[in-house]
């Protein structure tokens, strides 16, 4: 095995520990949103049972913009880590590591990402740059949007549904060259990395979907396909 692809392999024994561990995707069993008002979480987790952490999260609501607060409720014993078997990927395949260039922009650019869970409405996220390359001949520009200093890059391809996780997938965006976020300079998409969102593991999630700009004519055959659970278990009858 290459060294390429022991760091794979790797990186594929860590996805399967995260998404199972006490709060990991598997783990999260309710999205509680309470308002304006911050709520009490110290409350909240004297009530959990032990197998729970609960947990604060903050949004803008879609239709005013104002803070939002809510909890969320992670459970180390929940039935989707009971059910959860592997998650399906394709084999390594150096051909799907692809270096591209970043390019920054203006401070501030957003652009409307539309979410699986808000019913057709959009959420504008911050685009610090625009990541080129090109594949098969034909040239892309893609946006990544900023994930607590990581660039993120939400994309689809024509075996989302048939092949793969069928909202798109997800695939962090890395930087070789030793420059700092948002600088302008190569970065790599190496795609055998690309994972099943988080809303692959638990319907409480509300994951961003692709954009227009993001969304491959040629199927992407590397990365995670689907995850896999025992029993005939299903995230959305569960939830």
């Amino acid at each position: 095995m290459s060294a390429p692809e022991e760091d794979h392999a790797r990186w594929r024994n860590e996805r399967h520990a995260s998404v199972a561990g006490p709060t990991g995707n598997l783990a999260l069993v309710e999205t509680r949103w309470v308002g304006p008002e911050r709520p009490d979480l110290e409350a909240a987790q004297a009530a959990a049972p032990v197998s729970v952490t609960v947990t604060p999260i903050q949004r803008n609501d879609i239709a005013t913009g104002e803070a939002e607060y809510g909890l969320r409720f992670w459970d180390a014993d929940s039935p989707a880590i009971r059910a959860y078997d592997r998650i399906d990927a394709y084999d390594y395949d150096p051909a799907w590591v692809i270096e591209a260039r970043f390019t920054p922009v203006d401070a501030g650019r957003t652009v409307p990402f539309e979410h699986i869970r808000d019913n057709g409405g959009t959420r504008d996220l911050v685009v610090p740059g625009d990541i080129t390359f090109t594949l098969d001949g034909t040239e892309h520009r893609l946006a990544a949007f900023d994930d607590g200093g990581v660039l993120l890059l939400v994309f689809g391809d024509p075996t989302n549904g048939p092949e793969t996780y069928g909202s798109g997938r997800f695939l962090f965006v890395r930087r070789d060259d030793g420059a700092g976020f948002g600088d302008a300079g190569s970065v790599i998409l190496d795609f055998n990395r690309a994972f099943v969102p988080p809303c692959g593991f638990s319907a409480q999630y509300n994951c961003p979907l692709p954009p227009a700009q993001n969304r491959f004519t040629q199927p992407v055959r590397a990365g995670e396909k689907n995850v896999v659970f025992t029993g005939g278990f299903d995230i959305y009858t569960a939830a």
